[in-house]
């Protein structure tokens, strides 16, 4: 596979636009560095003549001291071009990350579904740190080595043509054969990164699931894939790995025949009184200088290989687009809002729908109470109210407006959930309610902590709003995380709320504040309960039994509760959560 150079020089120019001003910096950096190694070889050559011809002590004196200023010179520019390229290497790198971690989030559930986290880690660190020292060595030490080689060229040609000819065509064959042996080797670093992808989301999903690995005994089947999946990263990046030894010999063996060449050709020129034995030193010097840059663009082109297989991976994973795209955009009213499920048909797998001809309405500021057993469609439902999947048929509607018309930003606004597993963050108290918006001010999170009897907890933080949590929200209750979460809900205010209740697992002093905070968090709002438990169910204007995917009962709660008939009827007699279980 060709990695074609469009794609690295679209990659450079995207992210090295921004930093226009350091890349300027850098350019005059490099060539005032071009320009002092390309001089300094005819100082020296000024000295030997000057020396070899009798020339005067103070004359000698005078050319060593500008060597000497000019090799200090040429010092201090590559120390200040290596900071301001890798400054701007990194730069980009981290722009890079960003853009390729926000692309990745705004992908559809199915893509994430596919693909385990820790694969996507490996993509989005791993892949662009491999383009770090692409973007950073490329413009310092490539661009620089090969303006150095073509400076040192030209001022060959001039001292004598054969000289020119013979070094340039070296120079040329040199450049062919590692551009070849560089597209032959993309592919397998791509298959050394993927491999070492898969690894990442191996080792991701088992530790997750420690504790039921351990209690199943599954530690030794663990341990025995564990090798494999590391056996096939070692095989993938030792092929890799073989392909760079290969433009390492191919470059080595040119410096051996370009320095055979150097002393032949001298020596014939010499002798023919064709050139004086400064030049001789300075031809030397410039092969010397010559094979420098070129065995540095070898080890660059090893990198630039690596930095192949990266930007092919990362190109892969910018095609894949969304397929759940903004509407134009609707203007949904303000309060609760109306439910309309219109004949709806979804499956995860269009061959097999969870969700067979939904239809049925909910009015505004009416409760629903969502049952079913485990897989019948309630939490799908709840997925496609935020659009996290489009149907295959039918439509849902909020107020008369379908949600395909509304932006996604619209639609997450107006729409709020409660999960039984609730989300906190690595930051601060503050950030985790608001979900990092810095516009809510702290008096209005302060009122809403308040109304749901959080201000005695908020009591004990150390540093109020500013107290960190750690990953995971360690040292909060579960019933702690479902009010921080009912607290995001208040701080947006949306129309409709979707709760998947799940406090059976709480103490009752904050299982009575919970019931309190879910009463408060449905006044003035539509609502639709995913239940688990008989004393959340009874709070519900209307109940629907979801069976197999499809709407088995739906009715008022009040006429359903008092219908020997109905399966309602027949769940509360027999204990809602042991039927639904």
């Amino acid at each position: 596979m060709k990695i074609p150079l469009r794609s690295y020089w679209r990659l450079l120019a995207q992210y090295l636009k921004p930093q226009k001003r350091q890349a300027g910096v850098l350019a005059v950096l490099l060539l005032a560095g071009l320009a002092l190694q390309i001089a300094n070889p005819q100082i020296i050559s000024h000295f030997i003549d000057t020396a070899t011809h009798n020339g005067s002590d103070r004359e000698l004196t005078l050319t060593a001291m500008v060597f000497l200023a000019f090799a200090l010179t040429q010092q201090a520019v590559t120390v200040t071009a290596v900071y301001f390229g890798e400054n701007v290497g990194w730069t980009a790198t981290n722009m890079l990350r960003q853009d390729l971690a926000l692309h990745c989030l705004r992908l559809d559930m199915t893509f994430h579904n596919d693909r385990t986290p820790g694969e996507l880690i490996e993509r989005i660190e791993q892949d662009v740190s491999a383009l770090a020292n692409f973007f950073s060595q490329f413009v310092v030490r490539i661009m620089g080595n090969v303006l150095l080689v073509l400076g040192v060229l030209v001022v060959l040609w001039t001292i004598d043509w054969r000289i020119g000819l013979a070094f340039t065509t070296l120079a040329v064959t040199a450049f062919v054969s590692m551009g070849k042996l560089r597209a032959r080797a993309v592919p397998y670093w791509m298959d050394a990164h993927q491999a070492s992808a898969e690894l990442y989301g191996f080792l991701e999903e088992r530790l997750a699931g420690t504790e039921d690995i351990r209690a199943s005994g599954g530690n030794r089947y663990v341990q025995r894939r564990l090798d494999e999946e590391m056996d096939k990263r070692a095989g993938k990046w030792r092929k890799a790995w073989w392909r760079n030894f290969a433009v390492f010999t191919t470059m080595r063996s040119f410096i051996v025949l370009s320095t055979f060449l150097a002393f032949s050709i001298n020596y014939v020129l010499y002798r023919a009184d064709a050139i004086s034995l400064g030049t001789v030193f300075a031809v030397v010097f410039y092969t010397q200088m010559l094979y420098r840059p070129l065995e540095q663009i070898a080890n660059l082109i090893q990198e630039l290989q690596r930095a192949g297989g990266a930007i092919n991976r990362i190109e892969e994973l910018y095609a894949i687009q969304p397929t759940i795209k903004d509407g134009a955009g609707v203007e949904f009213p303000a309060g609760p809002l109306a439910v309309r499920f219109d004949h709806l048909t979804f499956g995860y797998n269009a061959a097999e729908p969870v969700l067979k001809d939904i239809d049925f309405e909910l009015a505004p500021g009416k409760v629903l109470g969502l049952l079913g057993r485990t897989g019948a469609g309630k939490t799908t439902i709840a997925r496609l109210l935020f659009r996290l999947y489009e149907p295959q048929e039918g439509a849902i509607r909020l107020s008369g407006h379908s949600i395909a018309d509304a932006t996604l930003i619209q639609l997450r606004q107006h729409v709020g959930i409660v999960t039984q597993d609730v989300q906190l963050f690595r930051a601060t108290i503050r950030d985790n309610l608001t979900l990092f918006d810095r516009t809510i001010p702290d008096e209005k999170i302060m009122a809403v902590i308040d109304e749901l009897e959080l201000h005695e907890w908020f009591e004990t933080l150390p540093d109020g709003l500013d107290t960190k949590l750690e990953s995971g929200g360690k040292g909060v209750s579960a019933g702690e995380a479902q009010l921080l979460a009912f607290t995001r809900i208040f701080l947006r205010n949306p129309g409709l709320v979707i709760m998947d209740e799940a406090s059976s697992r709480l103490d009752p002093a904050t299982e009575r504040r919970i019931e309190r905070a879910v009463d408060k968090l449905l006044t003035n709002r539509t609502g639709i309960i995913i239940a688990h438990r008989l004393g959340t169910v009874t709070r519900a204007d209307q109940i629907m039994i979801l069976e197999d995917g499809q709407i088995a009962e739906h009715g008022n709660y009040d006429d359903l509760v008092t219908d020997p008939n109905s399966r309602f009827y027949h769940l509360l007699q027999t204990g809602l959560q042991e039927v639904l279980a």
